[in-house]
């Protein structure tokens, strides 16, 4: 399919289970009245759902393991019921007996888990809290425009880059999503905004329908990037990158994707979009016409403007990025991404340049810790896969690495076998230690390795940080990129991270330069 113009003219299907009320549920101001709702899970996405079906008067039912939380003690406030059962293994009876006419789905419930095996198999129409939040996104006279990120890496900097251009052009703007802010506590916001940077994770995708009445119709969407990740999630491969895909679907003005990644221009291809919408690529090399690049260090728009076939707009400086800790080639590539989506939408160039100049990285994200004797100590714990610890490999130089935890089904082989030429040692800790020690003995049995053995999560750390510290000289690089999920040994990453900052400050006493603050903003989940 040629890149340029593509085109999509799908048809309306209607919904499982849903009849013709549910196909009309396409507005803040439908009649939801008495539509029985059952919600599975009971966090922050959970509460939203149920918050928002109640104030628009549907008979709400959540099912949740747990109810000893201040979401389970408002949900009788807000008008919605509880039940409560440990074991999800089979619907409760309540649920059963319910008859719900649509189960709402909290990301975190895989599509092989049995309540949502059985919600399938039932009468009811099956969404997400992203197509709840697009069929009621016109609660305010002001409605949103929607702009989509995803990707396996860098998708919460990307989103919110793009939110900071847009705001620096003086329009009203949210990041929500997976980002942690609901998209749905987002479109009830009293005052509404002109546009919604919307992080999507794979699991929001997978719930999302590609056609009929609750299918998105975003202004631009992106996919950064696609490596192997959440794989016993999705089943397999080929059902992540289907659900990645899915950012595509519908898209009115551009697509925009990784010059880099062969997989996120498949994808576009692959995608049924309105007709006149643009394919426009980014990358860290110069751009061919039609696209986002850097000449000459400048970031630079090919796509956006009438002469692009010999002219290029100067959107801000890699100078400017490393000055905003950007500068590393990931992250030039993030803002590039969240270039192209702001000037979709006619974001000026100067808004961009004003954007980049006062951003700063999200927290556990390549975040320099301290610096102390030559070494820098740096905190990526947001590197929950092996393709975002490639990225921070990279761009480290010399590195006494960190690396470990869950890997959720995805083999860490090619990344020991192919991105640690500049490694001097490596530190391993999580549960999936085996398959680390594994690989490094199969590719790389030259580089020293060393074990943390050790349940205590604050010592873990400890350990981790004095072995890390016993290699490291001057010139040097002690990074923190595990490559693996946070859960065997911590609440989240952000937990990770903040253990690490802690054992690194309290190693080092007061000789550290530069310490960066240790107790963060709480993070979004995964």
């Amino acid at each position: 399919m040629d890149l340029e113009g593509l085109m999509s003219d799908s048809p309306v299907s209607p919904l499982p289970g849903g009849g013709s009320r549910l196909d009309a549920l396409t507005s803040w101001h439908a009649d939801w009245k008495g539509l029985r709702v059952g919600v599975l899970g009971l966090g922050v996405t959970g509460f939203s759902v149920a918050d928002t079906l109640c104030e628009l008067g549907a008979d709400v039912l959540v099912v949740a393991p747990g109810g000893d939380s201040d979401a389970a003690r408002l949900l009788p406030v807000i008008g919605a019921r509880l039940v409560v059962q440990p074991d999800l293994d089979t619907p409760p009876d309540e649920l059963v007996a319910f008859d719900a006419d649509v189960v709402v789905v909290s990301p975190g419930f895989a599509p092989h888990h049995p309540l949502v095996v059985w919600a399938t198999g039932s009468r009811a129409a099956v969404w997400g809290d992203v197509e709840l939040a697009w069929r009621v996104r016109d609660k305010t006279a002001k409605v949103a425009e929607w702009v989509l990120v995803t990707g396996t890496n860098g998708k919460t900097t990307t989103t919110q880059l793009t939110a900071a251009m847009f705001a620096a052009d003086e329009r009203t703007v949210a990041a929500c999503g997976n980002i942690g802010l609901p998209v749905l506590d987002a479109v009830r916001e009293p005052g509404g905004f002109d546009v919604l940077a919307v992080e999507l994770s794979s699991h929001q995708l997978h719930y999302l329908p590609i056609e009929g009445p609750g299918a998105l119709h975003p202004a631009a969407s992106v996919c950064l990037n696609v490596e192997d990740d959440h794989l016993e999630w999705h089943g397999g491969h080929d059902a992540y990158r289907a659900a990645k895909g899915r950012v595509y679907a519908n898209t009115r003005i551009a697509c925009v994707y990784n010059r880099a990644d062969p997989t996120t221009m498949r994808l576009v291809q692959e995608a049924d979009v309105e007709e006149g919408c643009r394919a426009v690529g980014f990358g860290v090399d110069a751009p061919p016409v039609s696209d986002f690049g850097v000449v000459e260090a400048l970031l630079v728009d090919r796509a956006f403007l009438d002469d692009r076939q010999h002219r290029a707009l100067e959107l801000t400086t890699l100078e400017t990025l490393t000055e905003s800790g950007l500068d590393a080639p990931h992250l030039v590539a993030d803002v590039l991404a969240a270039a192209a989506l702001a000037r979709s939408l006619d974001v000026p160039p100067d808004a961009i340049h004003l954007a980049v100049a006062a951003f700063r990285a999200d927290h556990h994200r390549s975040e320099v810790v301290a610096t102390s004797g030559g070494i820098t100590w740096i905190d990526d714990s947001k590197a929950t896969n092996p393709h975002a610890a490639r990225a921070s490999l990279v761009a480290a130089g010399s590195v006494v690495w960190i690396v470990g935890g869950l890997f959720k089904g995805v083999d860490v082989a090619p990344l020991v076998r192919d991105d640690t030429s500049g490694l001097k040692a490596a530190v391993l800790i999580g549960r999936d230690r085996e398959m680390l020690r594994d690989a490094f003995r199969r590719h790389a049995p030259g580089i020293p390795v060393f074990e943390v053995d050790e349940p205590d999560t604050e010592r873990v750390m400890t350990r981790a940080v004095g072995l890390a510290a016993g290699v490291a000289e001057s010139g040097d690089t002690v990074l923190l990129a595990p490559a693996a999920a946070s859960f065997d040994q911590f609440a989240d990453y952000g937990a990770r991270g903040d253990a690490f900052a802690r054992a690194v400050h309290d190693h080092l006493g007061g000789d550290a330069d530069g310490r960066h603050p240790i107790e963060p903003p709480a993070t979004p989940g995964p």
